[in-house]
């Protein structure tokens, strides 16, 4: 279902401009993939596609056998028919062979019935996450956000992963998602505070402390 996957990492904030200006931008991402994954009305519309999936799979399983049991109905008898029962079963065969493959097509080729029962599905799921992704990119003045499970991000901070609150809006449970995403926030070293160096003027008295007093001669 990549082809399906969430238009949501679109940019809620446009920010082509000068690459300066790029830059100035708050960016985050989330990962649609894992935020469907827990989401149990997702769970949900996926079961009901793979029901129907299955129900196409039985049909073709059975037009299948069935051209399988002719043809060997046809070798069998192929030495006891005359030529036009062995012609008119042959032409039945393929006429077989001919509507499995357009319910084929019809139901899992391009722009078939299950393209269409995707959209038609996961519709309702698809606009609450991206709801919830606007609605947490305004609350955290975020001005472009991607979606790394449609595009792949090979350089990035976890404190910029926006997936946990995204499925907190949606009324998702993510207590250890939360706890990894801590862990990783804390682990990476471009989170870590730097220690500062001393300003001159600390240095300087430092110095002027160190330094021995000089006895006045009289």
């Amino acid at each position: 279902m990549k082809k399906h996957r969430l238009a949501i990492l679109l940019l809620i904030g446009i920010a082509f401009g000068s690459p300066t200006g790029l830059l100035a931008q708050k960016i985050g991402y989330i990962s649609s993939q894992t935020i469907r994954e827990k989401f149990p009305e997702a769970q949900q519309a996926q079961q009901r596609l793979q029901s129907m999936v299955d129900d196409w799979k039985r049909e073709l399983d059975e037009q299948q056998k069935s051209i399988i049991d002719l043809e060997n109905e046809i070798k069998k008898n192929r030495l006891i028919w005359t030529d036009i029962e062995r012609q008119e079963k042959e032409i039945l065969m393929e006429r077989k062979k001919k509507e499995r493959e357009e319910f084929a097509t019809k139901k899992f080729g391009p722009n078939g019935e299950y393209d269409a029962a995707i959209s038609l599905v996961f519709r309702g799921v698809e606009e609450k996450i991206y709801a919830a992704v606007q609605e947490v990119s305004l609350d955290e003045n975020f001005d472009i956000v991607w979606d790394k499970s449609s595009q792949p991000l090979t350089f990035i901070n976890p404190k910029y992963d926006m997936t946990v609150k995204v499925m907190k809006k949606l009324g998702i449970s993510v207590e250890e998602l939360e706890k990894q995403q801590e862990e990783a926030v804390k682990s990476d070293p471009r989170n870590k505070e730097k220690e500062k160096p001393a300003t001159t003027k600390q240095r300087t008295k430092s110095r002027t402390d160190e330094t021995p007093s000089k006895e006045i001669p009289r």
